[in-house]
């Protein structure tokens, strides 16, 4: 449960981070919705409830990394091009290895390996997000010098 608590509030939180439309906030709401997949999959490992597992999986992979692609274009102006754009990069590179889970064609990872490289990268993008929204949050200030609107 903590894990769609954080997702949930995280998306919540980060109204700075996005520009305003329909794009933004189906971004928004996909994020947080693999929150949701995170909690079925952590509480339901493959080897107890197989089902359950590949459910939250599928919830993380499918609604999260589309969440995220579209967090590629949702991010404002004022976030900086470099997160706007790992976060564009991080989307195909998720979506990619979540087509090749579902084709199975592992890479030579497995199963289990080409479905971390399909959900990772939507956790390293919250920390990487989460940690911008803390930096700014501390100093009070963005890194144009502008004070923060976190």
């Amino acid at each position: 449960m903590l894990g769609l608590a954080l997702f949930v509030v995280g998306a919540a939180l980060t109204g700075a981070l996005w520009r305003r439309g329909a794009v933004a906030a189906t971004a928004r709401v996909l994020v947080a919705g693999a929150g949701a997949g995170f909690v079925l999959a952590g509480l339901a490992p493959s080897d107890l409830d197989e089902n359950q597992h590949v459910l939250g999986a599928l919830l993380i992979m499918g609604t999260g990394n589309i969440g995220l692609l579209l967090a590629g274009a949702g991010l404002a102006d004022d976030v900086p091009r470099s997160l706007r754009r790992a976060t564009l990069l991080l989307g195909i590179v998720a979506i990619a290895a979540f087509g090749c889970f579902l084709s199975e064609h592992y890479l030579g990872l497995g199963m289990g390996g080409m479905e971390r490289v399909a959900v990772f990268p939507l956790l390293v993008w919250a920390l990487a997000v989460g940690v911008r929204g803390l930096c700014r949050g501390l100093n009070g200030r963005s890194s144009s010098g502008s004070p923060s609107r976190a």
